[in-house]
């Protein structure tokens, strides 16, 4: 079981304090939404959520459910801080990204609120490590509002299949072009790179599609260039839900399984490129 953290110098509580028996569980997590240097996290009762924004077009979140940890407290209603991620990343792996069969970096993360920095206790094998890590004032963050009741289109599928098509189509493209449609072609992945037009077509019956739940036929474009972090938690992942609201943005939820088996989501929002006119198709 991880150590205990000693309390505050100063006799204050932490606001945040949590424990990990393997800090790869977090760090992994952390690592498909590590597309900039800083992140904002969130955490309330029921976890933690790291969200990281590029341009106002693209924002990653990382869901940690309390479940997930052996010790996770928090001692007001929420607590939300910004963090330089990729210095986090770097504390979270100072013993390595890979440990030992047997072997696993034990984690005590505290926070003690607004003002002071993020408290890592680190120990692997006797060896402990405490990192100290500013925090900085949370900005505000997109709210894409992206509710269940506007939700046009969803469509789960196994990761393998996404994986497979990013693999075969011509990332020369500048957008990827996603139609989802109650009839024919149902779901179809188009790029249009140096090579020429390619599309991939999935049947709604198809084996890899487990739920298909398409209203209206929709056509979007998305920067290639937007979608491209979300790989990272597509090679993580076992299954993804892909969703588009009536404006043509789209969320892609990743269903991460870690090493012990706890489901964990990372979901990537993306706004559309450009609309599409019936003759452009």
């Amino acid at each position: 079981m991880p150590f205990s953290a000693p309390p505050p110098a100063s006799g204050e509580p932490y606001v945040l304090s949590a424990s990990l028996d393997n800090a790869r569980h977090l760090s992994s997590l952390l690592r498909a939404v590590h597309f900039q240097d800083h992140a904002t996290c969130f955490a309330t009762a029921s976890g933690l959520r790291v969200t990281v924004e590029d341009a106002k077009c693209i924002q990653a979140n990382a869901f940690i459910q309390a479940e997930i940890f052996q010790e996770f407290a928090v001692q007001e209603e929420s607590v939300m801080f910004r963090i330089n991620l990729s210095v986090l990343l770097d504390c979270l792996t100072i013993f390595g990204t890979s440990s030992l069969p047997g072997t696993s970096t034990a984690l005590r993360m505290c926070y003690r609120g607004y003002g002071y920095p993020l408290m890592l206790f680190l120990e692997e094998g006797g060896v402990v490590t405490v990192c100290k890590i500013n925090t900085q004032e949370p900005e505000e963050l997109l709210d894409f509002d992206f509710c269940s009741t506007k939700v046009v289109n969803k469509i789960i599928l196994q990761s393998e299949g996404l994986r497979e098509a990013f693999a075969e189509l011509d990332m020369t493209s500048e957008v990827l072009q996603i139609t989802m449609s109650p009839d024919k072609p149902y779901f179809r992945l188009s790029t249009f790179g140096n090579a020429g037009s390619a599309h991939l077509d999935y049947p709604r019956d198809s084996d890899l599609i487990e739920a298909f739940h398409c209203n209206q036929t929709q056509t979007n474009r998305y920067k290639i260039s937007l979608l491209k972090p979300s790989t990272k938690a597509l090679a993580l992942s076992c299954k993804v839900s892909i969703r588009t609201d009536a404006q043509g943005f789209l969320s892609l939820q990743y269903m991460i399984r870690n090493e012990d088996g706890q489901i964990c989501f990372v979901e990537y929002y993306c706004c559309p490129d450009e609309n599409i006119t019936e003759a452009e198709l």
